[in-house]
């Protein structure tokens, strides 16, 4: 029996049919991308977060003032580096501009440039890899609390790493073009799972050295403000502390994204959805899930639909179709609930 007939049954058994023209009929109108909501989004986000993050660098060490500017530099730039995600499934074409501008706002800073993700988060959609051993951004949580302990824990190193990535070896890989090509094949991809490894083509490898060479340069150019006193050296101090918060954050985010089922076969549409969580809450949860993340489940039936649309799409979902209810009980209340219920899957192990 294939793996799609399986799917299918397991769908059937949870009374979970979904009319896929129906489906579609009811988001048509929403793919559309909006750049005038991109733009002001992502510019008013980050302008609250450098601003809360050089409050931060100028306030008392540890001061409620400094710890409150901290906060808000945390959520304003974690809602900003999110926007990685809408890179991956929007066109150049409806967004020109776009990426350069999120690369120098964002990705530059908290080296997170955007090709550690485009080019590798689409595997992670694909029907012929999610949740199978090529997928980059999948592993078996569900069977191991112990394995997803560990993963969410070393999230807060996650910085250091980047720092160690583009600050030592870059420089290195400049010198050597057979270590540049290591660098791109085993260390220029986010993921989760160790084993993903990328094609190094000519192109990947031009772009990789461009941009890796961008982040050394900007980077020196602050350690040398620093030296020369015009900028504190705490800033880095700083950087560390809201990175390893916003990689925090985030891990916790992936890890109730999805119910991490999968027996290492490849997932269908329906298949995805179901491993899939919507996590609508009220509006805190845009702190934790912001630019449509808590619509993750949706997200992967519909991937080309932007996030400012998915409330909607979710909406008219809940409101129109025979299988409402249905779909509105794979939601989650909320994060706490979908990681206790990860954990428990995983319980003994």
């Amino acid at each position: 029996m294939s793996a799609a007939i399986v799917q299918q049954d397991e769908a059937a058994a949870q009374g979970f049919l979904l009319d896929d023209a129906e489906m579609k009929s009811l988001v048509r109108d929403l793919h559309r991308a909006h750049p005038a909501v991109y733009w002001s989004d992502l510019l008013l986000t980050c302008g609250f977060g450098w601003t809360a993050f050089g409050t931060a660098v100028v306030l008392r060490p540890f001061s409620p003032e400094m710890l409150v500017s901290m906060v808000i530099a945390v959520a304003a730039l974690y809602r900003a580096l999110c926007f990685m995600h809408e890179l991956t499934h929007q066109s150049s074409r409806s967004l020109p501009g776009f990426e350069t501008a999120w690369n120098w706002l964002v990705g530059f800073p908290l080296l997170m440039p955007s090709f550690v993700y485009l080019g590798v988060h689409q595997s992670h959609h694909r029907i012929g890899t999610y949740g199978t051993a090529q997928d980059p951004e999948y592993m078996p949580f569900a069977s191991s609390r112990r394995m997803t302990t560990v993963f969410a824990l070393e999230s807060f190193f996650i910085p250091l790493a980047l720092a160690l990535r583009f600050l030592v070896l870059t420089p290195l890989g400049l010198l050597s073009p057979r270590l540049h090509r290591w660098l791109v094949v085993y260390a220029s991809s986010l993921t989760m799972n160790l084993k993903y490894r990328r094609e190094a083509t000519p192109e990947l490898l031009r772009l990789i050295r461009r941009d890796s060479s961008i982040v050394l340069l900007a980077w020196a150019a602050c350690a040398g403000l620093a030296a020369a006193h015009v900028i504190p050296w705490r800033i880095f101090i700083v950087w560390l502390a809201v990175d390893s918060l916003i990689s925090f954050i985030n891990t916790l985010r992936t890890l109730g994204a999805h119910g991490y089922e999968s027996d290492g076969e490849p997932l269908d549409r329906i298949g995805q959805l179901l491993d899939s969580i919507d996590t609508p809450g009220a509006f805190w949860t845009e702190l934790w899930a912001p630019v449509g993340l808590r619509y993750h489940a949706l997200h992967h039936y519909f991937p080309g639909i932007p996030y400012h649309n998915l409330r909607e799409a979710y909406r008219r979902i809940l409101t129109h179709i025979p299988v409402a209810s249905a779909y509105k009980e794979m939601s989650s209340p909320s994060l706490q609930h979908s990681l206790r219920e990860l954990c428990r899957k995983g319980a003994g192990n």
